[in-house]
């Protein structure tokens, strides 16, 4: 749906350079900024990472709907090489200013401008309930057509079950369209989109800010309570003829 596509273009071109202090606002209530929300999730990336590649600083990394990058100093340290890509012209400018030592482009929100298998790891970070639902689909295919054979694919999503988190969304503006996706129907798109070995948690069940805490908040994972969730998928090997 391209109209949708060009109004979010528009809308993060707007909130690029209040970006963090906008959801801030939204998360007032709880005593928590984003940034200590990205802290989280870029903990659980580089865990669920280390699960599946044995070198970490030799694997290529796209983050589809980077924003302004908040989440990538946590992650460029660690890992080979790191490129985010938005609709939002403004945003990347952004985030191109902020972490020269990645990569950055733009596109039209459908078709990733990269080759087939190009990367070992792609990640998704609450971008997918910006994008109409009748484009999910597409949005799950492209990301595995870019990665590389046995490359893992991570989306993160809000939990629509999540009362709190309801209603984080409905006071930020940049979410005012939002479509809240549960991780049923994210696992039923990985499945359909041929990832394999799928796995999904919920998570932000409790404040996870370091690795003992995330040992805690996985207790309780398989429970719809977190703030959020996210699914894992892996491209399969492909046999060449």
């Amino acid at each position: 749906m391209a109209d949708k596509d060009s109004d979010a273009s528009e809308l993060f071109d707007e909130y690029h350079e209040k970006y963090s202090a906008t959801i801030d606002k939204s998360l007032a209530f709880t005593g928590f900024k984003a940034d200590y929300f990205t802290k989280v999730k870029a903990g659980y990336i580089l865990e669920e990472t280390k699960k599946r590649f044995t070198n970490l600083a030799s694997i290529s990394c796209l983050d589809i709907g980077c924003g302004i990058g908040n989440i990538h100093p946590l992650l460029i340290p660690h890992i080979g090489s790191l490129t985010g890509i938005d609709v939002s012209t403004a945003s990347i400018e952004t985030a191109t200013a902020n972490n020269p030592s990645a990569c950055y482009d733009t596109y039209e929100g459908k078709q990733l401008p990269y080759m087939d298998g190009t990367f070992d790891l792609a990640l998704s970070i609450c971008v997918m309930h910006h994008i109409n639902p009748s484009d999910w689909y597409n949005f799950v295919v492209e990301m595995r057509r870019v990665l590389k054979p046995n490359g893992m694919a991570i989306v993160f999503e809000h939990n629509p079950a999540n009362i709190l988190t309801r209603r984080v969304v409905n006071q930020c503006p940049f979410d005012k369209d939002a479509v809240l996706l549960k991780k049923k129907q994210l696992l039923t798109i990985f499945k359909k989109s041929e990832l394999k070995e799928l796995e999904s948690r919920f998570i932000l069940t409790i404040p996870a800010g370091n690795s003992f805490l995330r040992r805690i908040d996985r207790l309780f994972s398989l429970a719809p309570l977190g703030a959020q969730y996210y699914v894992i998928g892996v491209k399969d090997s492909e046999i060449e003829d």
